[in-house]
């Protein structure tokens, strides 16, 4: 229903669309408050040639520009590489640092962690569902001389596919508008895991003529469902590793349980507009002044079902119908004050205030303990950033601290840049954060008796130093250490249930990434590698030591440039290590130290083209599955995919 009402509302607009004028008299900026980048910008436009058929200018597609939350702006890329296939799946970002599910919606396991956090507030938990779940910061805006749209899709795994429809025009050089909506149904080769998803998201963004008022908004629903099976059972584990023939339909395979599925459900109103008291009319300026109001409100519902109590889970209240259900409530205000000067750079003041809401319908009396159903209240906070050029140097800092309320926070960012030549970008970052773990570490409940708890866990506290250095001509290479303490995480208890714990001790963590394309011709090699090392004592922390990614790809184009092609194979590959294990009436992973998973190699295949602005995506994945052994896991008891198939289209228009 939701596909029919976007595909009759994008008709509507095509009187629209046929009665615009492909032409803007100059091109504009959205909402970018920074004077010296929207100088810059503006140049940028200017000096880019307008086409010309007869007597009607075309746009180019400099002009089609994308904004970011923090006001960063690019436009719309149509180009096809390497990078284009790295992000063509799913989430539709570049999944390194993750291993896929067997089917796709499913959750992902991490191999790579990145502790640089400017978090105050805990948040809702179900961190299986996060991965699809879109923030306020993956949210971007739009501001385009035409009407512009973009249709995705890629096949997914028996019976259902993904595809997403995204629209945007500007009904004046003042006010632009975009909708979108991504649906997603995958059967999967194993019983019992049908995922399914939809994603609705409509922006909007306005400025006046003067351009001293300027907001941008967005409104957001997800729904994100999967069937939930436990995974094989350990029998089931021995078949498949055996690579017998009979078991290569992989639904002929035992499953932990067939009656069970999670939920997670998210609705999000953001507003964000801000008003020049004193506004920058020209590169000349010295100075501006801007006050900034930002408003979300969010409201999440995490929901795991079974029809019967399992085993799996322990001992349950009740033997049939089990529900357990936790939402969250966030109201928050933030207000800036901003202040630019040629001299001293960019500063902010803000201040904000959070209105959370997180619980449950009931209170849970056992072994004579009152597990409440509510933790509320309200939280306020100040914070500072500060933004400045020197000659090469680039300087930022941000920090933050809650100043009232039940929840403790606090952090702290800095970082320095400098450009040493065109193509050499050297940076330092230091990040403190301290906050308190999710709100389901906090308090949970669940017709499972094993699965209720309320804990007065301790901040988070963790301190990243990371070095950068970024070039076309050399190489990338990032290099951070992370300290990481009272880190809390989920384990099994003595009696087999999955429970919250935090660690007392210290834990550190290196990471080294190196990135590096090597070009001889039409051919290249790509590669990335990356070295962890972890110093944990209790083993709650665990990582795969290397993790690689190496592509060899063809790349030319044909046919008098009509068609450009890459073609390659991608080679992925971690070593071995205790992979956490998968929690479905949680949806988050927790530590096991009973085997380990990894090192077996991932061979795909693709097959990429170009025509004008449609990018076409095939692919062979896994295909060396049948070759080295039936060994490969995404988690514990949850097979890696096996040779698949698929294929994809991106397609944009531009009317």
């Amino acid at each position: 229903m939701k596909q029919i009402i976007l595909s009759f509302f994008l008709l509507c607009f095509t009187p629209m669309v046929f009665s615009q004028v492909s032409e803007f008299d100059k091109s504009t900026q959205g909402e970018r408050d920074d004077a010296t980048n929207k100088n810059e910008l503006n140049q940028k436009l200017q000096d880019t040639t307008v086409a010309m058929r007869g007597d009607q200018k075309l746009a180019k597609i400099e002009q089609y520009l994308i904004v970011s939350n923090l006001n960063d702006t690019t436009y719309v890329d149509t180009t096809l590489s390497l990078k284009k296939e790295y992000k063509f799946n799913y989430l539709r970002k570049d999944n390194f640092n993750l291993i896929s599910f067997s089917n796709m919606g499913q959750t992902y396991n991490t191999l790579s962690y990145d502790f640089k956090s400017e978090r105050l507030m805990p948040e809702l938990g179900a961190r299986g569902k996060s991965f699809a779940s879109r923030t306020v910061e993956d949210v971007n805006y739009y501001h385009v001389p035409t009407p512009l749209t973009e249709l995705f899709y890629k096949t997914a795994f028996e019976q259902g596919q993904v595809a997403k429809g995204f629209f945007t025009v500007n009904t004046s050089e003042q006010f632009n508008f975009s909708i979108s909506y991504k649906g997603m149904r995958s059967l999967g080769h194993y019983q019992h895991i049908i995922a399914s998803s939809g994603d609705f998201e409509f922006t909007t963004n306005y400025k006046t003529k003067n351009e001293r008022y300027i907001v941008k908004s967005h409104f957001i629903a997800q729904k994100l469902e999967n069937e939930e099976n436990g995974g094989l059972t350990d029998e089931g584990m021995g078949y498949f590793e055996s690579g017998d023939p009979e078991f290569l339909d992989r639904g002929v395979f035992d499953v932990n349980f067939e009656d069970a599925d999670n939920l997670l459900k998210e609705k999000r109103f953001h507003l964000d507009h801000r008003y020049y008291i004193v506004k920058p009319s020209d590169s000349l300026a010295k100075h501006s002044l801007n006050v900034n109001h930002i408003l979300t409100f969010q409201d999440q519902s995490f929901q795991f079902n079974q029809d019967a109590a399992n085993d799996y889970f322990g001992d349950a209240f009740k033997s049939t119908g089990l529900s357990d259900r936790a939402s969250l409530e966030d109201f928050y205000n933030e207000l800036q004050l901003n202040y630019s000067n040629t001299l001293l750079g960019d500063l902010q003041f803000n201040v904000s205030h959070d209105n959370y809401n997180y619980g449950y319908d009931q209170i849970v009396i056992l072994d004579g303990q009152n597990i409440t159903n509510r933790l509320k209240g309200n939280v306020l906070a100040v914070g500072g950033k500060y933004h400045n050029k020197f000659g090469g140097f680039d300087i930022y800092g941000d920090a933050g601290l809650n100043v009232t309320g039940d929840f403790a926070g606090n952090y702290f960012t800095g970082k320095a840049a400098y450009q040493f030549t065109d193509d050499i970008l050297m940076s330092a970052e230091i990040n403190h954060n301290a906050s308190q773990p999710n709100y389901n570490f906090l308090l949970y409940q669940s017709d499972y008796l094993n699965y209720n708890w309320q804990t007065n866990f301790s901040t988070e506290k963790t301190q990243q130093l990371s070095y950068k250095l970024e070039s076309d001509k050399l190489l990338n290479l990032t290099v951070d250490y992370s300290t990481i303490t009272d880190y809390a995480y989920f384990a099994k208890d003595e009696d087999g249930g999955v429970k919250p714990y935090q660690n007392g001790e210290t834990i550190t963590y290196l990471r080294v990434r190196l990135d590096k394309e090597i070009r001889f011709g039409h051919f290249a090699l790509d590669n990335s590698i990356m070295y962890q090392n972890v110093q944990d004592d209790n083993q709650v922390m665990n990582m795969p030591e290397f993790v690689t990614r190496n592509t060899l790809y063809y790349r030319n184009e044909f046919f008098k440039k009509a068609l450009l092609l890459e073609t390659g194979i991608t080679f992925n590959y971690f070593t071995e290590y205790y992979m956490n294990a998968y929690d479905p009436l949680l949806s988050e992973f927790y530590v096991q130290t009973d085997r380990e998973y990894g090192s077996f190699p991932r061979l795909d295949f693709f097959l990429n083209a170009k025509i004008q602005q449609t990018r076409i995506f095939f692919k062979v994945e896994h295909f060396n599955a049948p070759l080295t052994g039936y060994d490969y896991y995404s988690a514990p008891n949850y097979p890696y995919r096996d040779l698949t198939i698929r294929f994809g289209i991106v397609w944009n228009f531009f009317l």
